[in-house]
């Protein structure tokens, strides 16, 4: 009975060690500790194609320097890896100013890019830190056709002040009580639309009714390809109605070294919104992300 007892808890313990490394197999914070270096920079991502892109090109920037890195691509939301970042599980994952320090800081109310990445110095847990933002953005915009915005002069949110009370906006539902919709537009920059269609999430529907003319003015995602691809423009916001969203990389200040911070430095400085558009059309084509990051890096010399 003994030996039964022993040979049932041996089984029950391999059985278990068997489904924990199974595990730790689809866990993409799980590493090899066998392997993983303390010097080893370990990127994360969120779980959308844009971060993992962005995580790539930090990875291939930091390794043509030297540094050992490992990638953990779609980690998931804001919410997993904030904790992985500093737990430790992660070291280094791309984010959008304005996002985080909403994350961080939900009553926060600054939007324009120094007050949002001054902010964020102070929001910031000990132990993490940013370092130098690009001027890329992925962030929320107001669209028009290039058509309209020939015809019309429009460059600006301002500018359509003169048009609006014969336009129709749209976007997603929330817009419609949202400091940064309707109500933005009327206290910013004075423009009151004839009315508002609920569509979706600056997405397809939107897209089509713009292209239709079912509505003039729509939402939209800086970084979107179909701004090039279906002639959109993008009005500039000078008042900062909508969050800043520059990308920058977040980082455990206990694995920032000088080289560290001079390749990431670099690619900050590089990385436009145009390019993520770029990039996000050749994800949108099934490209991988090897290429297209590497193809990045070459093109300005930082591979």
């Amino acid at each position: 009975m003994r030996l039964r007892t022993l040979m049932a808890a041996l089984t029950a313990t391999l059985l278990a060690l068997a489904a924990s490394s199974a595990f730790a197999q689809n866990d993409p914070l799980a590493g090899d500790a066998a392997t993983t270096e303390r010097s080893t920079i370990i990127v994360g991502s969120a779980d959308f194609p844009e971060s993992q892109i962005l995580a790539t090109i930090y990875a291939k920037a930091l390794a043509a320097k030297g540094v050992k890195v490992e990638i953990h691509p779609n980690i998931g939301s804001r919410e997993v890896y904030f904790p992985a970042l500093k737990d430790g599980s992660i070291d280094l994952i791309p984010e959008y100013g304005g996002a985080v320090l909403r994350y961080l800081d939900k009553n926060s109310t600054q939007n324009s890019t120094d007050d949002v990445l001054a902010a964020l110095k102070t929001a910031l847990p000990r132990g993490v830190q940013i370092l130098s933002a690009s001027s890329a953005q992925d962030t929320n915009t107001v669209t028009v056709t290039q058509a309209n915005a020939e015809k019309y002069g429009l460059k600006s949110i301002g500018d359509l002040k003169a048009h609006a009370k014969d336009w129709v906006l749209g976007g997603p539902p929330e817009w419609k009580v949202r400091p940064d919709g309707v109500p933005g537009f009327e206290k910013n920059y004075g423009v009151k639309f004839k009315s508002y269609k609920t569509l979706d999430v600056c997405g397809p529907l939107v897209l089509s009714a713009l292209i239709n003319g079912q509505i003039q003015v729509g939402c939209g995602f800086s970084t979107d390809p179909a701004l090039k691809s279906h002639k959109l423009v993008t009005l500039a916001d000078p008042l900062n109605q909508f969050p800043s969203q520059n990308i920058l990389p977040l980082i455990s200040s206990a694995k920032v070294t000088k080289d560290i911070t001079a390749a990431l430095d670099a690619v900050s400085a590089a990385l436009t919104t145009d390019d993520l558009i770029d990039m996000n059309a050749r994800i949108n084509a099934h490209d991988s992300y090897d290429a297209i990051a590497g193809d990045w890096l070459k093109a300005h010399k930082l591979n």
